[in-house]
């Protein structure tokens, strides 16, 4: 019984205590009121960085394999303008090889090997083959004696001039083009 008193007088100090001790370490607090202004002058810059202008040149799609079309397309960008563009280009020995295939293809043989004498190097080709190219529906020997007589009806590189003619044309609009971008 000595014992469960003095168990019983120890928790009874330790309750005491630990209230004491949490009694002391709470913050003392008081209520004041205060009024204050505050003026504040100064000078602000803001400075705003946004991403450069973008020419997207279009997209060209031409992933048909049965079309003779080849999609060109580009775009320049300065710090004042922006330029895009694009175009299809044909490409006539394409055309010409599929035009000539289908007429074969029909059973239209001359008329598939006159469509590709149309070209100058196949013309050429074929009289160095000694084959030359038919001629008003003539054949051989006969073609032969026409086209000697009608030498301006042979055809010339004038498909090539005007390739050229276009490939100067695009120099000079790539030029200009880059001239923009140094503004």
């Amino acid at each position: 019984m000595k014992l469960v008193a003095r168990i019983a007088v120890a928790a009874g100090f330790a309750m005491f205590t630990s209230l004491a001790m949490a009694q002391e370490n709470d913050p003392i607090v008081t209520e004041s009121t205060s009024t204050s202004t505050v003026t504040t002058k100064g000078e602000t810059e803001t400075t705003i960085k946004s991403p450069p202008n973008s020419a997207i040149s279009p997209g060209i799609n031409v992933n048909n394999s049965d079309l003779c079309t080849v999609g060109v397309a580009g775009a320049v960008q300065t710090q004042i303008l922006g330029i895009s563009g694009g175009s299809t280009v044909r490409d006539m020995n394409c055309e010409r090889l599929k035009n000539a295939k289908t007429l074969y293809d029909m059973g239209m043989k001359v008329a598939a090997v006159s469509v590709m004498c149309q070209d100058e190097r196949i013309f050429n080709g074929m009289e160095m083959a000694g084959t030359p190219c038919p001629y008003d529906g003539k054949i051989g020997k006969e073609a032969k004696r026409l086209w000697d007589e009608n030498p301006e009806l042979k055809p010339t590189g004038e498909n090539s001039s005007n390739d050229k003619k276009s490939f100067f044309a695009g120099i000079g609009l790539g030029t200009l083009l880059s001239l923009l971008l140094f503004l």
